[in-house]
């Protein structure tokens, strides 16, 4: 950050004037801990103090760390609403439009950065390998410090992974199988430690469950996710309800986070309320452990400024801004993050799926008749009302679920170039394409089954118990 007086302050948005304050900030702290020369703290004390001014002048509102501003501001449980605005937070995503949330505007309003051709291309050099058909296809699409986490793969220092799942029903869908692929391919091209929350203290808390369902669920969902391929060597998953109760050090800076962030600040950015009981108002701080590696000395050992890079939708950002915010003042270097888009729901993508509605997506539990079923009976079409209308002016594929579908899964580039033209030409009426994304969703699904088959409760055990990776530290 340039930290001139006479950097144009007015030119800046709300949130990017509390983002400057947020740095400069950092920056004066960073001095006082370095003893640096009186006179280099009194000038970015005094930059720091006329930022706060522009912030206040722009804004009407004092600067308060964590919370940006009220006209940006993370209300309605973590998201701008204005009109017409997308509601975007860790529990709820809606949006009035039928091609799904405008990530455009959502990387202003969030203050992270679009993952453009060059940072891909810099993947690509890195790894030696074409980049994961997500990130050529835009499906990740924001990060935050992704190029500090090549600079230290680069120089030969180490990072590691960290994602996460809530888990509030035993079958999940295909849709949360998304970061999970991802987070395997960058596990593998990069060869770095994996470490899987599971947040069934998190789904006890917001959901109406006892704690001994919320933990079987736990359980469950870590077949799936073992299920996806993962090195039993070099990945812990763990269940909050389980690894908090005998790791100190995760516990340690679960408490750190805590004292840094105040009541205000926590429900500023999640939109709680005085009614909400008091353990969805500390969760934040056990979500944003697992950004630290002394939370995991077993890996680590014992090593506390190892980057934490992590793969998630771009819903669970709130955590980690907070996260970010607070890592400094605790000594920790902050987590770098790499978001993705959402997974439509069958029915469109104006809103996130929901477990509680078999229809809303594709479950990892169906069969091939209940795959077909779904797709033809519920994929929302972009095709035209007649095929006389199809035929002469085409298929709209930004809102078609059956493409936006085959953008995941179907890994060929060149097919899926193919009947993206032969859509939008006409040339391919709806059920044509529904069957492409049917042939292409049953295998996927059957592989799926018969992985989680052959993972046993020995398996679970041996992922989920804490220990030495395949690392040294």
């Amino acid at each position: 950050m340039a930290d001139s007086p006479n950097c144009d302050l007015k030119s800046l948005s709300p949130l990017q004037l509390f983002e400057r304050v947020t740095e400069q900030g950092e920056k004066v702290r960073a001095l006082k801990a370095g003893k640096a020369p009186k006179d280099e703290i009194d000038a970015a004390v005094r930059m720091l103090l006329s930022l706060k001014l522009s912030y206040k002048t722009t804004t009407g509102q004092d600067y308060q760390a964590g919370l940006p501003p009220k006209d940006l501001v993370l209300i309605n449980n973590g998201t701008a609403k204005e009109e017409d605005e997308d509601l975007v937070d860790p529990w709820n995503v809606q949006t009035s439009s039928a091609k799904g949330v405008d990530y455009d505007k959502l990387i202003v309003r969030f203050g992270s950065s679009k993952i453009d051709t060059d940072l891909i291309n810099r993947i690509e050099r890195a790894i030696g390998q074409k980049p994961h058909h997500f990130l050529r296809r835009g499906i990740f699409f924001s990060h935050r410090d992704m190029d500090q986490v090549l600079d230290a793969y680069e120089n030969k220092k180490p990072f590691y992974l960290y994602t996460g799942r809530g888990p509030s029903s035993q079958a999940m869908h295909v849709g949360h199988l998304i970061p999970f692929m991802f987070t395997k391919w960058l596990q593998e091209v990069f060869d770095v430690p994996l470490v899987i929350q599971l947040t069934d203290d998190e789904k006890y808390l917001w959901k109406d469950m006892t704690v001994e369902k919320a933990y079987e669920y736990a359980r469950e969902n870590a077949k799936d996710i073992i299920a996806c391929g993962f090195d039993v060597n070099k990945t812990f998953i763990f269940s909050d309800l389980d690894y908090l109760g005998t790791s100190a050090g995760f516990y340690k800076n679960i408490v750190k986070v805590q004292k840094h962030v105040t009541f205000n600040q926590v429900k500023g950015i999640f939109g709680f309320t005085d009614s909400d009981c008091i353990g969805k108002i500390s969760f934040p701080a056990i979500q944003a452990a697992p950004s630290f590696s002394s939370s995991f000395p077993q890996i680590f050992n014992g090593k506390e400024n190892i980057q934490c890079l992590i793969p998630c939708a771009i819903d669970q950002d709130p955590y980690f801004r907070m996260t970010r915010d607070v890592a400094p003042r605790i000594g920790q270097p902050k987590p770098a993050l790499l978001h993705s888009v959402f997974f439509p729901a069958l029915q469109g993508a104006q809103t996130k799926m929901s477990a509680s509605d078999p229809n809303s997506s594709i479950f990892l539990t169906d069969t091939p008749k209940q795959i077909k079923t779904k797709i033809n009976k519920h994929a929302f079409s972009g095709g035209r009302d007649t095929i006389e209308e199809h035929r002469k002016y085409g298929g709209n594929c930004d809102v078609d679920v059956s493409f936006m579908y085959l953008t995941f899964f179907l890994e060929d580039d060149d097919r899926l170039e193919q009947l993206k033209q032969a859509y939008t030409s006409g040339e391919l009426l709806t059920g044509e394409l529904k069957k492409v994304l049917i042939e292409t969703m049953q295998p996927l699904v059957a592989a799926h089954q018969e992985r989680r088959k052959q993972v046993t409760d020995e398996i679970v055990k041996q992922f989920m118990t804490p220990r030495k990776l395949a690392f040294e530290f």
